[in-house]
Parts: structure tokens; C-alpha cells; sequence
């Protein structure tokens, strides 16, 4: 008896089914990185095009990818495997530095050191412990540096505009106001997660075809879901007690 290898009972552990699915659950936030690193390949090779489209293919992944890590429930089947922290380090990659080195590739950014701004304030956004809230809330604006990098792309601002944006959402970071989780939004959730659906068309189609997105006005266009998402962010966080 005492020399018996002891089992766990057969029910406690996930089928083979399950393991599959909590490990391409993890495979997809991971692949994250691998289109990030790409990204930077085309972003170096002057292609900024193919870069914005990876850089989008990367977000959609993210916006969905905690979603189908909760119905699987990886945390259980996978223990070992700590998702927030694997999904932490996509996301500081494909949010803060594919981005920063993609403001200096398009000319938003005149120098490299002025993408330290972004990655500084990121550092510190991602490290916090307290960088979302128990009632699911982004504590500090969430390096959305993606967000921030296409649009001045496609926007074409003078460098001066680019630098003032930057300087402002790296102060942002270190604010402590409420943003909106979208994925956890506790009101407006469709309509938040359907904004983003639609920003990313957008953008994708402008970064298709830059030039005639210019005449069409679709990065003007897809301003309104950051203008709607910090709105949404003010009434829902609280700003200044403003819901008091």
C-alpha cells in the first residue's frame, strides 16, 4: 500500500476536449505577440500599411480573448498557466511598444526618445497593483497606444500636435480616474463592444487605402468611438462624483 501511486479520480480531471480548448485559448493570446513582432518587421521595412493591419488583428484577439478564457475556464484546466499574466505581457508588447516604435516609423514622432514617453508611462500603468478596479473599472487611462498611433497615422497631424497628444496620454496614464473595462462594462456593454468593432473596420479600411480614407474622412469618422469611450468613462467612473 504504501508503494501504490495514488490517482486523481477520473472525474476531477478535464477531458482531452477541455485541454485542447483551454490550450488554444492561451495559443490565441500568445499568437498576440508573434503579430506584434511582425508588425515591427514591417514597420522597419517601411510597409506601415501591413503593420496597422497586424496591429488590429492583435487588438481583435485581445478584445476577445478573455471572453472565451472565462467560458472555457482555463484557470481551472490550466492551472500551471497563469492567463492575466500571459495576457499582461501581450498586451504591454502590442499596446506600448509595437505601437511607440510604429509613431516614430510613420513621422508622428521625430525621435526615438520621444517614444520613451509612452513606454515609461505604460511601465508604470501595467505594474500597478491596483491597475483595475474591483468593480472592473481601468484605474489610470489603459495605454491604448495603438489607438493613439493609427490615428495620428491616418490623421497626418504636424509633429507638434503628435508630440502634445503623447505628452498628455502619458500623463493620463498616472491619473487615477475610472476607464471602462469594455468587455466588463457595467452598462452600454454591446454598444461599447460594438463602437470598437466598428473603430477597427474603420481603421482597417484607412489603412488599406490611405489616401482615399484622407478624402472620406474615415479617420476623422472613427474619432467618435474614443470621444463616445471617454464619455462613457466620465459618466460611468464618476469623474469628480458627477453621477453624485
Amino acid at each position: 500500500m504504501l508503494g501504490r501511486r495514488v490517482t486523481a479520480p477520473a472525474e476531477s480531471r478535464p477531458s482531452a476536449a477541455k485541454l485542447v480548448l483551454a490550450w488554444g485559448v492561451h495559443a490565441l493570446t500568445a499568437s498576440g505577440a508573434v503579430l506584434g513582432a511582425v508588425a515591427l518587421l514591417n514597420i522597419a521595412g517601411g510597409d506601415l500599411g501591413r503593420a496597422a493591419i497586424l496591429m488590429l488583428i492583435a487588438l481583435s484577439i485581445d478584445s476577445v480573448d478573455g471572453t472565451l478564457a472565462r467560458a472555457v475556464g482555463v484557470a481551472q484546466v490550466v492551472p500551471a498557466i497563469d492567463g492575466r499574466r500571459l495576457d499582461d505581457i501581450v498586451d504591454f508588447f502590442n499596446y506600448a511598444i509595437v505601437p511607440a516604435v510604429f509613431m516614430v516609423g510613420c513621422g508622428a514622432l521625430p525621435h526615438w526618445g520621444f517614444a520613451a514617453l509612452p513606454i515609461l508611462a505604460s511601465c508604470y500603468g501595467f505594474s500597478q497593483r491596483h491597475a483595475k478596479t474591483q468593480d472592473d473599472f481601468f484605474l489610470g487611462w489603459p495605454s491604448y497606444w495603438n489607438v493613439v498611433a493609427l490615428e495620428l497615422w491616418l490623421l497626418d497631424l504636424p509633429q507638434g500636435g503628435s508630440i502634445a497628444i503623447v505628452c498628455l496620454f502619458a500623463v493620463l496614464v498616472v491619473v487615477p480616474l475610472k476607464y471602462v473595462y469594455p468587455s466588463r462594462a457595467p452598462r452600454w456593454r454591446h454598444a461599447t463592444n460594438l463602437g470598437a468593432l466598428a473603430w477597427i473596420l474603420l481603421i482597417a479600411l484607412a489603412a488599406l487605402d490611405p489616401e482615399r480614407s484622407r478624402a472620406l474622412h474615415l479617420a476623422e469618422i472613427a474619432l467618435l468611438y474614443p470621444v463616445y469611450y471617454v464619455a462613457v468613462s466620465v459618466w460611468l467612473g464618476d469623474w469628480h462624483g458627477l453621477r453624485g
